[in-house]
């Protein structure tokens, strides 16, 4: 049975290829999301995570035609163009996302947090933790990177991301399955260095 996301992606894109521009705007409401995430995920940058998605979205409209059903699902082919996007910014961009910081994943200051909950000690150990994870993602090479934003955080199966990235099935498992291993290295690194008083 067919899944009705991609069935209606699919019908959406048709009655955009035939001057439907509510199809569009429908296509860009449900994915563009999606292609910011992984865009964010993948370079750190909220201003790439911008320019990718608008990147994407163009290429879409210039050339409808080049997306081809049987091959993947609309998202997955529009995550292959957001991964050749982020790759192109990086390399012109020469991009550099510290792993220790004071800053935020667009180079900018992070506010004071506010703390609206009953237990400001708990939700300032869930923010390090969450800061802690983004950095481990943000130090592993891309390769292993976008697997893991693609699989864990964007939830594609298997299939669905090796068609965005362009390899095989078994490619993206052993590459998740390394990316996972060096993700809990760092992380335990992590955790380790904040557990040990500092003399």
């Amino acid at each position: 049975m067919a899944d009705p996301t991609q069935t209606s992606d699919h019908d959406l894109l048709q009655r955009m290829q035939q001057g439907d521009e509510g199809a569009f705007l429908q296509l860009y409401r449900h994915l563009q999301g999606a292609i910011y995430r992984f865009a964010l995920h993948m370079s750190g940058s909220r201003q790439v995570a911008e320019d990718v998605t608008q990147e994407v979205f163009l290429a879409l409209m210039r050339e409808p035609g080049k997306f081809d059903p049987r091959r993947g699902s609309l998202a997955a082919y529009l995550y292959g163009i957001a991964r050749k996007c982020v790759l192109q910014h990086v390399e012109q961009r020469s991009l550099h996302v510290p792993l220790a910081s004071e800053e935020g994943v667009d180079g900018r200051s992070l506010p004071e947090p506010l703390i609206l909950a009953l237990d400001p000690l708990g939700d300032l150990t869930r923010q390090e933790d969450i800061e802690r994870v983004r950095q481990a993602v943000l130090g592993l090479p891309a390769n292993y990177r976008e697997v893991v934003v693609l699989c864990d955080l964007e939830e594609l199966d298997y299939a669905q991301a090796a068609s965005s990235l362009g390899c095989a099935v078994g490619t993206v498992r052993s590459r998740l399955h390394r990316a996972r291993s060096l993700l809990l290295k760092k992380l335990r690194a992590s955790a380790a260095s904040v557990a040990t008083p500092i003399p």
